[in-house]
């Protein structure tokens, strides 16, 4: 890991990156702790905050550029902001099975998703993570190992988390 790529990135772009790190961290720990709570709620909106924050300064991020300052990552942010006013909305009206959704899918297609494509060559989530050498076998072996274990531990834990009480873990439906 080589922290300097970040570092000396312009602050935009630092504030970017940083909040988005948090709201991954945060989001995770949301989707498998208890609902509903007034820690729920707290730590919802501080993530829907992070979240806004991530989406509206990605538009001063203009490192890609194929339609004048904006790029297809832009249409990610516009989505982004949709979704965290649909997710909110839908948690004020208490419709709670749409809110979940909502803002489960925001969480995977705007963190989760995203954040892998920051890992592509060139960009500086790349340089941080693999290091001015660029990204080795053992690095990507790495790299790969982590990202496969959280997500089996997301499978685990959403699929453990959907079955009723009283029931095997491994039944079939």
């Amino acid at each position: 890991m080589d922290f300097s790529p970040l570092l000396t990135a312009s602050p935009v772009i630092q504030i970017h990156a940083y909040c988005a790190m948090l709201a991954l961290l945060i989001g995770a720990l949301q989707l498998f702790r208890k609902k509903g709570d007034p820690l729920h709620r707290a730590v919802g909106r501080t993530w829907v905050g992070l979240m806004a924050v991530v989406a509206l300064s990605s538009f001063f991020i203009w490192t890609i550029r194929l339609w004048w300052l904006f790029s297809p990552i832009h249409l990610i942010s516009i989505f982004t902001l949709v979704m965290l006013w649909r997710g909110v909305t839908f948690a004020r009206k208490h419709d709670i099975d749409h809110h979940k959704r909502t803002m489960q899918y925001t969480y995977m297609l705007a963190l989760v998703v995203t954040g892998l494509l920051t890992f592509l060559p060139g960009r500086i989530m790349y340089r941080f993570a693999f290091g001015p050498e660029g990204a080795t076998p053992a690095k990507l072996a790495i790299f790969g190992g982590v990202v496969l274990v959280a997500l089996v531990v997301a499978f685990v834990v959403m699929r453990w988390r959907r079955t009723p009480p009283g029931e095997a873990f491994v039944s079939a439906h």
